[in-house]
């Protein structure tokens, strides 16, 4: 017995450090790994999720926290479910605050937001920095670095601002953003520059102000994107 506890005790720190933490890791695993679902492990063993890697766009590497593409899931969702996460990483999906605040604060990363419109135009919005605040300070988004791809820059705006939404709302401004809206995100002080987590409308038609898959600096605030995903992996 104490023969195996000795070992167990020489073996944690080699299956520690197998454990896949993002998707760069399955990468390094292999790297003609395709995009699509994998299981990684934020914070140990015991925490394992599964996401999406995306192996293609820009060198590839890249652990998906949201997608949207077929407003197949609804965004429009409480502070718990936010935390938590939702969805099926196969389609569309929100990892979690919580996890992905814990994945930010393992190392540095960069971000990249890739968006389509329902024209078929794709641009996407790239930063060298980013990183999470825990709940104790309702999750502020923290980015720098921005590098146009032809969406626009829209989160530096809301750097340094706390996640909302409809049933939690602490914001600088008076109006609760994720309910006039219809979504949950990084609000500014008017409730403007973006809602990705929107409900999923198309294109132009129907859409009021700010309602709908939004990312101002590229399309304005009046069109519902077809597409986006917002993703990670570790800065170079």
């Amino acid at each position: 017995m104490q023969l195996l506890s000795a070992l167990l005790l020489l073996l944690l720190p080699l299956l520690a450090s197998s454990l896949i933490l993002d998707c760069s890791d399955v990468y390094l695993q292999d790297p003609n790994s395709p995009s699509g679902v994998y299981t990684i492990y934020p914070i140990g063993s015991t925490s394992g999720v599964q996401v999406y890697c995306d192996m293609d766009s820009h060198g590839g590497k890249w652990t998906a926290f949201q997608r949207r593409m077929d407003g197949s899931v609804s965004f429009y969702r409480k502070w718990n479910d936010y935390k938590m996460g939702f969805g099926n990483p196969a389609g569309e999906y929100w990892l979690g605050l919580e996890k992905l605040h814990n994945l930010l604060s393992q190392k540095r990363f960069e971000l990249l937001v890739d968006m389509e419109d329902f024209e078929g135009n794709k641009a996407y919005a790239r930063y060298t920095s980013v990183g999470l605040g825990s709940e104790w300070d309702d999750y502020p988004l923290y980015v720098d670095g921005y590098i146009d791809g032809g969406a626009g820059d829209t989160l530096t705006y809301l750097h340094y601002h706390k996640f909302a939404t409809f049933d939690y709302y602490q914001h600088v401004g008076s109006e609760n953003c994720p309910k006039h809206f219809l979504g949950a995100f990084w609000f500014g002080p008017t409730c403007q520059y973006g809602n990705p987590n929107g409900v999923y409308t198309w294109g132009s038609e129907g859409t009021r102000f700010e309602v709908g898959v939004i990312w101002n600096s590229w399309k304005g605030s009046m069109y519902s994107l077809k597409a986006i995903s917002m993703k990670i992996r570790p800065a170079e």
